[in-house]
């Protein structure tokens, strides 16, 4: 549990920094998401799902299997936690996020590999 802090989100190799007002991952997060231009080499899926209000710039939301799509200021997004994706920030850009509760897994495509993280982005498999 966590409240008014700021941290990398994704890990510590994503562009992406986190304020999060509050985040209870049995419950709910709200999170201001700052978005460096760029993007990260992983594919990944969410541990929730999340609407995100985009507040500033412009993103490409790219998926493993199927279109890229923009995201600009003004947009509303809805994110499954089965949705393979990688976000590519044109320029830096702001979204707020709430994200409901986290299921214990989630996983990311990098390398050709297949990689299945828990709480604390540890690695349970890697296929």
């Amino acid at each position: 549990m966590r409240f008014m802090s700021k941290s990398h989100d994704g890990g510590k190799d994503s562009g992406v920094t986190g304020y999060f007002l509050i985040e209870i991952k049995s419950l709910f997060s709200i999170v201001l998401l700052k978005f460096n231009k760029g993007t990260r080499d992983a594919y990944h899926n969410h541990a929730f799902n999340a609407l995100t209000f985009w507040l500033k710039g412009n993103v490409f939301e790219h998926f493993l299997n199927g279109p890229s799509k923009m995201w600009k200021a003004g947009n509303v997004k809805y994110t499954s936690k089965s949705d393979f994706h990688k976000v590519e920030a044109l320029e830096e850009s702001w979204a707020l996020c709430f994200r409901g509760p986290w299921q214990k897994t989630w996983n990311e495509h990098k390398n050709n590999k297949l990689v299945t993280l828990t709480n604390g982005r540890v690695i349970l498999k890697e296929e």
